[in-house]
Formats: C-alpha cells, sequence, structure tokens
C-alpha cells in the first residue's frame, strides 16, 4: 500500500495591462518575495470563488475572471504538493474599499523581467503562470469543473 499523496490546492491570477502584470509582494518567513495574487481554496469554495476572494484580499480590486490558465503540481520539501490552478482576467475596484491581507507588503505593476530583476519569485509556479499567459494559453472557464455537491 501507497501513502497518500498530500496536496493544497491553490489558486492565483495572472492580470496584465500594457505589457506589466499585478504582483504582491509578500512577507514569507521574513522575506520580502513577489507572486501573483494567490492563496489557499477555502472550505465550501468553488476555484472560481477561490480566486475572486484572494485578488480582493491581496489587492483591494474586484476580479473578473475570463479564462484559466491551467495547472501545474509544486513538490514542497515535506513530500506534500500544490496543485496551483491559475486565471486570467480584468480587475476593476471595489464599491466599498477593504484592508488588504497583512502578509501583503505592497502590490506592484511590473513586466517579468523587472519582478526577476528586483525581487526573488515566491516559486516556480509564478514564473509558469507567466509563461502560460505568454505563450497564449487561454482555457474557457466551462471546462473547469466546479464543487459537486455530495450525493447523500
Amino acid at each position: 500500500m501507497t501513502d497518500r499523496l498530500r496536496c493544497h490546492v491553490t489558486v492565483a491570477a495572472v492580470i496584465a495591462d500594457a505589457g506589466r502584470y499585478l504582483f504582491v509582494e509578500e512577507r514569507i518567513q521574513g522575506r520580502r518575495v513577489l507572486n501573483q495574487p494567490a492563496g489557499h481554496l477555502e472550505a465550501g469554495e468553488d476555484l472560481l470563488q477561490a480566486i475572486v476572494r484572494e485578488v480582493r484580499e491581496e489587492t483591494g480590486l474586484d476580479f473578473l475572471p475570463e479564462s484559466w490558465l491551467g495547472c501545474d503540481l509544486l513538490r514542497l520539501p515535506d513530500d506534500a504538493v500544490t496543485l496551483r490552478i491559475a486565471f486570467t482576467g480584468e480587475t476593476r475596484p471595489l464599491a466599498v474599499p477593504i484592508a488588504r491581507d497583512p502578509v501583503i507588503v505592497a502590490t506592484h505593476w511590473l513586466t517579468p523581467a523587472e519582478a526577476v530583476a528586483r525581487y526573488s519569485l515566491r516559486s516556480p509556479l509564478v514564473q509558469r503562470s507567466l509563461q502560460r499567459f505568454e505563450a497564449g494559453v487561454r482555457l474557457p472557464l466551462e471546462s473547469l469543473g466546479g464543487l459537486v455537491p455530495d450525493r447523500a
């Protein structure tokens, strides 16, 4: 019998405007790193609800998902994995401003070259999502599964 894989499900948003991308600068384990607006799927959410919530919490913007970019697995040091599903779409200001997640130091609009020249990326998944976006990958939201109700 094999051990079951422990998996963390995360979502991320690649948001572009005029060749620049919206990044969040986070303080993780005492280091400042760049990430896309991203975070964990929470109980009771579907993937679209999760990404809209994460963008709102980390940037103070409303996110309108238009397509998804695919998913990737990243093996973690403890042998668990992160399954990251990336989305792209547009943003607009929230009608009522909210406080950002306290782990977020700042937001930045940067080109990929500026991002890697000035900062460390949180993980290789950040670069992978940018590559998918720049390669023109756009998967219809309808092709993404949702939360399936229990039969009971």
